[in-house]
């Protein structure tokens, strides 16, 4: 969804998202792991244009294999459905035609929490932006476009969604943290309590080997070989957003983030990170904060439950919120 770089398709390997890399448990916590009731699997596909992998700790091989596989399959259908790239996807035909007929209920869910995001934040999330893209990637200011940014032009119930005539939409910014959500509801029908879940935003259940907690390394926006410091997964969903995922501007000033209010790319920060009680709900917010600014983002948090963030500005200056858990690899 958000032409993330395809790290690597090798089963078991965790394909780092825009903001992550995956700090793997030790070899000898894996192996006493192995030699307990719980022992790791690990599955992979392809999707939102990079690599979708989850682990899974559970005492029967063949049950954590189903398990892997509808996880997977969760993610793979939200792809296919809110890709705005791939022809025949809802989200696809809905910018093409304007009107989309018989929406699917995953499609209405997300445009709800779409909506919810975007009064939440004052505007600052809004999925109307796709314009906004187009133009960016021409190079031509994004001031032209703005009439066809804004929900007045959306309509969207159980029979169809219409847009407004020239009006598109993104969910490039939520779609995958959904794809969290759907996953991680498989992986538990499926009994699995300990796993972590990677489809460019993150989701885990339980505990990595030997009990420790999940962790991932959170990414330095301005250097992609380090890290900023070792986040522990607590139970919640985390996401990323950055102005290095896709930069227009070598000096990043003009990236694939936009304020719907202006047009252009907000200027304050390189980088937000998100922990929210659900992936969907993380992944707009680290969208949506990039737009707001650090304090605003810190305050909007004060006021939700379970939302924690982390804010880096182009400077290399930091603000994070309380709620947190920070470790060591």
């Amino acid at each position: 969804m958000r032409r993330r770089t395809l790290l690597s398709a090798a089963l078991g390997l965790g394909a780092s998202g825009a903001g992550w890399r995956l700090l793997q448990p030790a070899a000898g916590q894996l192996a006493r792991a192995a030699r307990g009731p719980l022992t790791m699997h690990a599955g992979a596909d392809l999707a939102f244009g990079t690599v979708v992998s989850i682990k899974v700790l559970h005492q029967d091989a063949r049950q954590a294999e189903l398990a892997l596989a509808d996880a997977l399959a969760e993610a793979r259908k939200v792809d296919a459905m809110m890709s705005i790239y791939r022809p025949g996807s809802q989200v696809h035909s809905l910018n093409r035609d304007g009107r989309l007929t018989r929406p699917d209920p995953h499609l209405l869910a997300v445009l709800d929490q779409a909506r919810r995001l975007s009064a939440l934040t004052g505007g600052a999330f809004d999925v109307t932006v796709q314009p906004l893209w187009q133009l960016a990637r021409q190079g031509r200011d994004g001031a032209a476009a703005l009439p066809l940014v804004g929900w007045g032009g959306v309509r969207a119930d159980a029979r169809a969604v219409t847009l407004k005539p020239g009006m598109a939409i993104t969910l490039n910014g939520i779609a995958q943290g959904y794809a969290v959500d759907l996953a991680r509801a498989a992986l538990m029908a499926r009994g699995i309590r300990h796993a972590l879940i990677d489809t460019g935003e993150f989701g885990a259940l339980g505990a990595a080997a030997g009990g420790r907690p999940w962790t991932l390394g959170v990414r330095d926006p301005r250097s992609e070989d380090h890290c900023v410091g070792v986040l522990q997964m607590d139970g919640r969903c985390v996401a990323t957003s950055g102005d290095y995922a896709s930069a227009f501007t070598a000096d990043f000033s003009r990236h694939h983030i936009f304020d719907p209010a202006t047009g252009a790319s907000p200027l304050e920060l390189a980088a937000v990170t998100v922990a929210a009680p659900s992936g969907m709900l993380a992944d707009g917010l680290s969208t949506a904060f990039m737009v707001t600014g650090a304090r605003r983002a810190l305050a909007l948090a004060a006021g939700m439950d379970g939302v924690d963030l982390l804010a880096i500005d182009k400077h290399g200056r930091r603000w994070q919120s309380a709620g947190l858990r920070w470790g060591s690899g």
